[in-house]
């Protein structure tokens, strides 16, 4: 019997493209898709989860690649279907990511140098006060979120009073904050698939602002890895359980080491935009989600005989 995965790709910045050319990959191998799979138009139903009148459960794989809609009930659903069916990423690995505090914690379990962090719980302001007077400047993130939303630097105690009041209007239950790392205003992001190297290039912060994502203003430009930076990807992705991740890494100018800032479990495809300025890098990662699909789908098929 053929098989059959279901797909749910973000469709701006040529996303719409990409599902295109991996849909037609996988046709190749006798593989089909059902596509647009959001899953906060679906309903669980005794022992199926349905979309559109299909039994998401009865598929070989879903594959989920949107990291702008991602919704409370989606996630949920995320984990009661990769309970039975494979998933890319796979729940856990997804969640992980989507935590800052975890996936950081763990990363320094594992020998990964990250920023110094600390999390705190909202009424202990005291010991953030402390942490304050040690570090000299902390970046507060909230421990989910992406595109350096919400990110805020502070650097100085007198900032920490502004803003500890405004967290609380949040009822936010707890604080994550890092050191502050002297750098260059500039990082490196790494896509790695199935545990293999497939790009790198760089962010520059823009001039008015320290972050280098790319919705807070930052630009792209072509960066060269060295083989550390590649390993530290690889081994970051392989930490965090992750078949695709988008690896963040910088130079901390004062410990002199590269360290990991963030394992991003949806790192977007290079836009038609970025692709004119040099990055290539799409045609291989298509290649290699392809057969990573192909893998896994055989696999459950081979599980279930």
């Amino acid at each position: 019997m053929k098989r059959k995965i279901g797909m749910w790709l973000y469709s701006n910045g040529g996303g719409d493209k990409i599902q295109k050319k991996i849909i037609k990959k996988l046709a190749k191998r006798d593989i089909s898709v059902v596509t647009d799979i959001n899953l906060r138009h679906a309903i669980a139903k005794n022992d199926h989860i349905i979309h559109n009148g299909k039994k998401l459960d009865k598929l070989d794989l879903f594959f989920s690649y949107n990291a702008g809609e991602q919704t409370q009930y989606q996630m949920f659903l995320y984990q009661a279907l990769n309970r039975v069916i494979p998933m890319i990423n796979t729940y856990d690995s997804f969640a992980l990511t989507e935590d800052k505090f975890q996936t950081a914690f763990l990363l320094r379990q594992h020998g990964v140098a990250t920023p110094d962090f600390k999390l705190c719980h909202r009424d202990d302001g005291e010991h953030l006060q402390s942490i304050m007077k040690k570090w000299s400047k902390m970046v507060y993130k909230p421990t989910d979120g992406w595109g350096g939303v919400g990110l805020t630097k502070i650097e100085s105690t007198a900032t920490l009073d502004t803003l500890l009041p405004f967290l609380n209007q949040m009822d936010l239950r707890f604080f994550y904050v890092e050191k502050f790392i002297k750098y260059d205003n500039t990082d490196f992001r790494v896509d790695i698939v199935d545990g293999k190297f497939v790009s790198c290039y760089g962010r520059k912060a823009s001039k008015t602002d320290w972050r280098t994502n790319v919705t807070s203003g930052g630009s792209v430009f072509m960066r060269e890895p060295t083989d550390e930076i590649i390993n530290l990807a690889i081994k970051a992705a392989e930490v965090c359980g992750t078949d695709i991740a988008g690896v963040d890494i910088i130079y901390d100018q004062e410990k002199e080491e590269h360290v990991v800032l963030e394992v991003n479990g949806i790192p977007a495809f290079a836009t038609p935009e970025q692709e004119k300025i040099g990055l290539d890098f799409n045609k291989k990662k298509i290649d290699l989600i392809v057969d990573l699909i192909d893998r896994k789908t055989q696999n459950k098929r081979i599980g279930n005989k």
